[in-house]
């Protein structure tokens, strides 16, 4: 996704003379490209978040189109009370994204890990929240960010060779949720790297006589309560799946307005647990938590038999 995302950047400098281009401390071996062809619309700031998120705004209070970009947990939680005041109170327009976030740098710790940055960056107000599910979504997530009409944090999952989930071009806007799949029984919402594996999952669902509607919920904040309206409708159980805590992420987001509907299914949540574990390499911490189309699907047909 970190590629994708770099031809993004490319796409958008060449068209937008005032855009901007903030990191902390990862100029080398990640943004030098960028720096090189565009080296007035670029800005190494080091290891210094807090500033470059103050320089962001002041650079989008002149007119700059601004994006930053570090790891997911120094691009939201180093930076929290910078993004609350600068962006969320004060109306300045940034689009962050956050680096490898959930536990894809697991062998650093978690650190380095970004399990409750959904959280935190979806309680503040003027904040839209984005987990593209593949490195197509990116590049489309990217490219309307950056003219949408509030900040934008873009959340980046996975590591090298990213599962892809689109092979097509599709119709993307922030805000609506895509259907991947359509199914009869229960529906499985997931974003970022699950919406790969939720599919996979459907598919051994289905060996088992459980027909899965699969919902790309890409925009976590502002959430498509249509969809969430829709799947109530049609099913038995509702299944939230995501690289992030299950508190606070997209499976309460989805509750949280679930909670509003009358009659509505019990919901599933399948995430990563309220700890902070031991460092590992990501297919292990995945495995670990039961975040592996066969654990997800396992536990979808306990949870099904007792609804």
């Amino acid at each position: 996704m970190r590629d994708a995302l770099m031809k993004s950047l490319f796409m958008l400098a060449e068209k937008n003379s005032n855009l901007m281009l903030l990191t902390g401390d990862l100029g080398y071996g990640v943004f030098e490209e960028f720096e090189k062809k565009y080296p007035s619309q670029y800005l190494n700031v080091g290891v210094a978040e807090q500033n470059m998120m103050g320089i962001a705004a002041g650079l989008a209070s002149e007119g700059f189109k601004v994006i930053t970009s570090t790891f997911a947990p120094f691009q939201t939680m180093r930076c929290c009370e910078q993004i609350k005041v600068n962006l969320g109170y004060m109306r300045h327009k940034v689009c962050m994204v956050g680096l490898a976030s959930g536990v894809v740098l697991g062998m650093l710790g978690y650190t380095h890990c970004s399990i409750e940055d959904v959280a935190v960056m979806r309680s503040i107000p003027g904040i839209t929240v984005i987990s593209p599910a593949d490195c197509v979504e990116t590049v489309k997530v990217a490219l309307a960010a950056v003219n949408h009409h509030e900040s934008v944090y873009i959340r980046l999952t996975g590591g090298a060779r990213n599962p892809q989930v689109y092979r097509e071009d599709y119709s993307y806007e922030i805000g609506k949720a895509n259907t991947l799949r359509e199914g009869n029984d229960i529906t499985i919402i997931a974003a970022g790297t699950m919406v790969y594996v939720s599919l996979e999952a459907a598919d051994i669902l289905l060996e088992q006589g459980i027909s899965a509607t699969v919902v790309n919920m890409h925009t976590i904040k502002p959430i498509d309560t249509s969809m969430i309206e829709k799947a109530c409708e049609s099913s038995k159980l509702i299944v939230t799946v995501e690289e992030h805590s299950t508190i606070g992420g997209l499976g309460s987001a989805v509750a949280e307005y679930k909670a509003t509907l009358k009659n509505t299914p019990s919901q599933f949540f399948i995430g990563l647990p309220d700890n902070h574990g031991k460092a590992g390499e990501y297919k292990d911490l995945l495995e670990k938590h039961g975040l592996t189309a066969i654990q997800i699907a396992k536990g979808i047909v306990n949870q099904y038999e007792r609804v």
